[in-house]
């Protein structure tokens, strides 16, 4: 698992059949200071109905995938799982 921030949404005309009616993010991986990158910016899928903006724990757990979309063969691996609560500033 691993913070990441929600920089965009993807549009795909074509896509993998498990992945029809998923929304794609695109997710910036963090460091823990929960501002400099860790890596390139990643695609997810949206579990938790999140926004651009929000601060999210991304999970690359292959089996939970395959269980929200139904599909042994999708080739989706980053999901966001959790919004993390951020404090006002």
């Amino acid at each position: 698992m691993q913070l990441a921030r929600i920089i965009g949404t993807a549009t795909a005309t074509v896509k993998h059949p498990s992945l029809c009616g998923a929304r794609l993010l695109v997710v910036q991986p963090l460091l823990a200071d929960r501002t400099s990158p860790d890596a390139d910016p990643q695609l997810a899928i949206d579990t938790v109905a999140a926004g651009i903006g929000d601060l999210v724990l991304i999970t690359s757990d292959g089996r939970l995938l395959r269980d929200r979309l139904g599909s042994d063969t999708t080739p989706a691996r980053w999901s966001a799982i959790g919004i993390i609560d951020e404090p006002d500033a």
